[in-house]
């Protein structure tokens, strides 16, 4: 009897688990476990935290996001902060690719699931030298956190003890690599603005952890050999990323020149603008108070942290490409043009699709969340309900982005916006469209073809 039980539950995952649902639920678990883990006494410094506080801050790490409602710096024991780095460093690799990893070290075979699951986290087109790159993802991790590391230590190591600087160091660089934003600084990175180290190591983590792992082993392998070709992928990620990281700089500093950086030196205000040009793109780190940027800001901010990070990344967001091929579609339809062409190469028409379903689901998701977040939260007069509406919309789209900037309304939550934040977080990590595809029932064939009729649109 409990062989034939055995058989029949065996039966019933290989049926219905599919790569989607797996990895889903695999984020899932991580998330529970975390949460538990930072529950239990050992893990706060005084009382623990309550059931939703410790879920929300395991939900914030696995998913990278870095949004806060405890000071994880003051709140946390020594525990209970190497747990969240460990939860950051699986939710940025996932834990799908550490398990098939360790499958490979045993020698033991991948099976087909996890191979797909990796290689549609990691890859554009599936590749023959699949356990080479997964092994290059590992190495490239360990050697650029370690770099970090390393730079952040000389810094540090001038304010802290050397224990304690070298603590700070690789707990910063984890989790700007991984485009968490989690700090142990209970101001971020505030005191360090103008820092010439702490800001170009912190960004070049969070741009580096962005690009996706692809495009760092092609760029590497081009570096090596010039004879290497760039995939479209590559060359699409890297030209929208520069225009991103220049243009939100240059908007920053338009915005922000009369306010919050009206006093700093140019050093301090090319550091400033860059930063919190690159930092919304996932990461989360701040070294100015983002509630007192003006309302220019706010929407410059809240566009970026809507697009995101790359695919193949330790980010969210709707991505990178999926921004450039909207605009592409737009152009070549303006240019009369039904193929969309880039670099000489023409986008198939199934990317095309995805890429507009993603942001539609998106925008969709982002609206229903934050309706949902403002009806939760307390009754209060029209103008200070809109300011409101602002504050929850921001820390709505950065909870979708995965990226932990907020104006200062998430410790303020109630434990059902919490929740729902909690929701948006996770859609934002595993994707709307992924998510969507794990709670669906795989539909039959259809074997009949309506005829067609036209509609007016626009």
């Amino acid at each position: 009897m409990p062989r034939r039980v055995i058989t029949y539950f065996r039966t019933f995952l290989l049926r219905h688990l599919t790569p989607p649902r797996t990895f889903v639920l695999s984020f899932a678990g991580v998330i529970f476990i975390g949460g538990f883990l930072l529950w239990l006494p050992f893990s706060a410094t005084k009382d623990h935290l309550t059931l939703v506080d410790a879920l929300f801050s395991s939900a914030s790490a696995v998913c990278v996001t870095g949004l806060v409602v405890i000071d994880i710096g003051k709140d946390l024991s020594l525990a209970g902060q190497i747990i969240t780095m460990m939860l950051f460093q699986c939710g940025g690799l996932g834990i799908i690719t550490f398990s098939v990893f360790f499958f490979h070290l045993m020698g033991r075979s991948v099976s087909f699931k996890g191979r797909e699951i990796v290689q549609s986290t990691f890859l554009h087109t599936p590749r023959k030298d699949f356990q080479i790159i997964l092994k290059s993802v590992l190495l490239s991790t360990l050697i650029i956190e370690s770099f970090g590391t390393v730079l952040l230590f000389f810094r540090f190591s001038q304010d802290f003890s050397p224990g304690q600087a070298f603590y700070h160091s690789i707990y910063n660089a984890i989790s700007a690599f991984n485009n968490c934003g989690y700090s142990l600084f209970s101001d971020n990175l505030i005191q360090y603005q103008s820092d010439v180290i702490v800001n170009i190591t912190i960004m070049g983590l969070i741009v580096l952890g962005g690009i996706g792992f692809i495009v760092q082993h092609e760029v590497m392998s081009k570096m090596r050999n010039t004879r290497n070709r760039l995939s479209l992928h590559t060359k699409i990620v890297l030209a929208t990323t520069g225009i991103l990281v220049v243009g939100g700089a240059v908007l920053f500093y338009l915005f922000e020149k009369n306010n919050i950086i009206r006093d700093a030196s140019w050093q301090s205000k090319v550091l400033i603008s860059l930063f919190q040009s690159i930092t919304p793109r996932t990461a989360g780190f701040n070294t100015v108070d983002i509630g007192q940027l003006t309302n220019d800001t706010i929407l410059l901010l809240m566009t970026l942290m809507f697009i995101g990070a790359s695919p193949g990344s330790t980010g969210g967001g709707i991505k990178t490409t999926s921004t450039a091929l909207l605009f592409f579609v737009l152009w070549n339809r303006l240019k009369g043009q039904e193929e969309v062409s880039v670099f000489n190469r023409t986008i198939p028409r199934e990317t095309i699709t995805r890429a507009i379903s993603i942001i539609f689901a998106s925008a969709f998701s982002i609206a229903l969340i934050t309706s949902i977040v403002l009806l939760a939260g307390p009754k209060t007069n029209p103008s200070e309900s809109r300011y409101l509406f602002v504050e929850y919309l921001f820390d709505t789209i950065s909870a979708f982005g995965t990226v932990g900037l907020t104006m200062g309304i998430t410790p303020k939550l109630s434990d059902l916006q919490k929740i729902l934040i909690m929701i948006m977080m996770f859609v934002g990590r595993v994707g709307p469209l992924t998510l969507a595809f794990s709670l669906s029932i795989q539909a039959s064939k259809k074997s009949i073809v309506y005829a067609e009729e036209n509609i007016m649109v626009g």
